[in-house]
């Protein structure tokens, strides 16, 4: 539900050509399986697409991923744990500490957001599991993901933003382009 809502967000902001999102979970049980027809339900109603197939996030992708975005605190921690290095562990973020004013976001992003140094986030950022309830707990999961991906993509674009002018910064000067002085006769 989180990788299709946050697709939308990007191509709505023109962003859905430098930005690569996808999913995948901290366990291999459904493995294979396509999305929960509840999922697929409620992502229609929204008016997004919906295609996804289920695998297990592999810790060997840590080094080429910038950020790892977590829906809830258990799968934060099972993913830091995973993560090779302290740099690689401080790229897993909980999606809701995107969400304006959540409490403990502090907690959950920057540098210093590695398991020993600074403690997790609260519970109260998780996007809480809706598969044993109803349509209604779906919905719900959808609200809060739609709320918190506007305050991640707020976050990516200034990201890209400032990598921008890093990279301009690194250009050399170039002389300014004098076209050739024309011979007279």
């Amino acid at each position: 539900m989180a990788e299709s809502v946050f697709r939308a967000r990007l191509a709505e902001d023109g962003l859905d050509g430098l930005v690569e999102v996808d999913s995948a979970g901290t366990g291999g049980w459904n493995e294979g399986d396509g999305a929960d027809p509840r999922t697929v339900a409620v992502l229609r109603a929204g008016g997004y697409g919906h295609a996804h197939t289920a695998r297990q996030f592999q810790a060997s992708w840590f080094g080429h991923l910038d950020l790892v975005i977590a829906l809830d605190s258990g799968h934060l921690h099972e993913l830091r744990r995973l993560a090779p290095t302290a740099q690689d562990a401080a790229k897993v973020r909980l999606l809701r500490s995107y969400t304006a004013g959540a409490a403990g976001a502090a907690l959950d992003r920057g540098p210093g957001a590695v398991p020993g140094r600074t403690p997790d986030p609260a519970p109260d950022l998780d996007v809480p599991d809706p598969y044993f309830g109803g349509l209604a707990g779906f919905e719900e999961c959808l609200e809060m993901i739609e709320t918190a991906s506007d305050g991640l993509l707020a976050e990516v674009h200034a990201t890209l933003t400032a990598r921008a002018a890093e990279h301009d910064d690194r250009q050399p000067e170039q002389a300014p382009h004098h076209p050739p002085e024309e011979e007279s006769a």
